[in-house]
């Protein structure tokens, strides 16, 4: 699926005037009522519903939502902010027609009046801001929407919160509406996916609100969600005759004194993921762990409390190399070594890739299409600080393209950034994922996969996903 700006998302609406064709404010109303689709099976009809209306398109929809609330016997009553001078041609026509069915539904807000003690039943709709905003909000309506999040009420935005910039993220006091659910027309946001905005979109609901298909099929974008048809196209059926060997050998390669457990959980997880064979290469010290632990799998070992030689890759289709490695002087020579001899696509994580930022000269020897997996605090440390989520996203794009590597870069919304400057956002996690062991674990499925012969890119977005 695909991420458009807020221009593309204009463009496209108005593609698709042009092109169907259809009105302006029929294709308003054909958003206002998926919006209703969504909400009439949400909320019983004895909800009350107070929608915040702008004077710009989005007030239209909330305008408009109104209107068919109205319609279908809810208690509603909507608020236009006086927040300029005009209204847009489609948010006058929408409050035209909600005056001409129902004008005492409607209150206007004058500049410096706030709305209080509103029942704690009562659910409030967002419409005030949409993809159009260009500047922070300031002034009294600042002040409006810090009072409205003070308000305990459940909230729902109408596109996308009011005051959140769709493709930036905003100076960390910048007045956006904090909402439990974001009713989004055909597209997610960008602002939607990072820390510092996602937090004020609560659950985000994607309405296809029919903009045209040709349009988005052509045009283009760097910004992707992985989503099940993107997996279902990558997914190789397997063969009930194959064997074993059909599916590949995995190297798994790392521990150290007092960090095996990193180990086992990525040799268990590349034979779960489906890799024919796994062998784990440890320090002395891990042989009785791995072959207790993980009885179907083999074990190489190099030295004694952490690894002085990288071995027995030769044979192997995949290897992944850093769960719980360590950092030690003869381990970061066995690591440069080998990157002078290993030219496949390899998988780094954890510890290897702190040596890499303890020797930046390395990152020239990784080979190419290889896949780095670092947390947020390891990126930083390879390729310095970003003032947000966003630039650094930005960042991974271009040492991505520079060392032409693919980044997994791991949070919420992981997002895996390809050697093209692709960047393919993974929605379908959770927070229970935040704990010790899922990176070792997800570097197990990259190299698993890897060993049965899926491509880096189909490997690194089907194993985030």
């Amino acid at each position: 699926m695909k991420i458009f700006s807020a221009a593309q998302i204009r463009a496209c609406d108005a593609y698709t005037i042009y092109t169907e064709p259809i009105a302006s404010i029929h294709l308003m109303e054909r958003a206002a009522g998926k919006c209703m689709d969504w909400l009439l099976p949400n909320y019983p009809k004895e909800t009350p519903f107070i929608i915040l209306c702008g004077q710009g398109n989005n007030g239209g929809d909330g305008l408009a939502i109104t209107r068919m609330l109205h319609k279908e016997g809810y208690s509603v009553k909507a608020f236009l902010l006086q927040i300029s001078n005009s209204l847009s041609p489609d948010c006058k026509l929408n409050l035209e027609r909600l005056e001409h069915v129902a004008p005492h539904l409607i209150t206007t807000v004058s500049a410096g009046t706030f709305i209080t003690d509103v029942p704690n039943d009562v659910v409030i709709i967002d419409a005030i801001l949409g993809t159009g905003l260009s500047r922070p909000v300031q002034g009294w309506l600042a002040d409006f929407i810090y009072e409205v999040n003070e308000l305990p009420n459940e909230k729902i935005a109408i596109d996308i919160p009011s005051g959140m910039p769709a493709d930036s993220i905003p100076h960390a006091q910048s007045a956006i509406v904090k909402v439990h659910h974001t009713l989004s027309f055909q597209f997610f946001k960008r602002a939607f996916l990072h820390s510092e905005t996602g937090i004020f979109s609560g659950g985000i609901h994607i309405l296809d609100i029919g903009l045209n298909s040709t349009f988005i099929h052509a045009t283009h974008t760097h910004f992707y969600i992985t989503d099940s048809d993107t997996i279902k196209a990558i997914y190789k059926p397997r063969n009930p005759f194959s064997h074993k060997g059909t599916y590949g050998s995995a190297l798994l390669i790392g521990g150290s004194h007092g960090k095996m457990g990193a180990v086992v959980l990525a040799t268990k997880a590349a034979l779960h993921i489906g890799a024919g064979l796994a062998t784990a290469l440890v320090p002395a010290c891990g042989y009785t762990v791995i072959q207790t632990a993980i009885p179907e799998a083999m074990c190489l070992t190099s030295g004694t409390d952490y690894i002085t030689d990288i071995k027995g890759w030769e044979t192997m289709k995949a290897v992944g190399i850093g769960i719980g490695l360590g950092t030690d002087a003869a381990t970061a020579k066995a690591f440069e070594l080998f990157l002078d001899t290993y030219k496949q696509p390899l998988v780094i994580d954890a510890d290897a890739i702190n040596l890499l930022s303890h020797h930046p000269d390395l990152l020239n020897k990784v080979p190419a299409h290889s896949i780095l997996t670092p947390h947020p605090k390891e990126f930083t440390r390879l390729f310095g600080e970003s003032i947000n989520t966003m630039q650094q996203v930005e960042h991974a794009r271009m040492q991505s393209i520079r060392y032409n590597i693919f980044i997994v870069l791991k949070g919420h919304y992981t997002v895996v950034i390809t050697p093209e400057g692709e960047c393919w956002y993974n929605i379908n996690g959770n927070a229970g994922m935040a704990t010790g062991g899922a990176g070792d674990v997800l570097t197990g499925i990259l190299t698993g996969l890897l060993a049965q012969g899926y491509t880096p890119h189909d490997a690194v977005l089907m194993g985030v996903y």
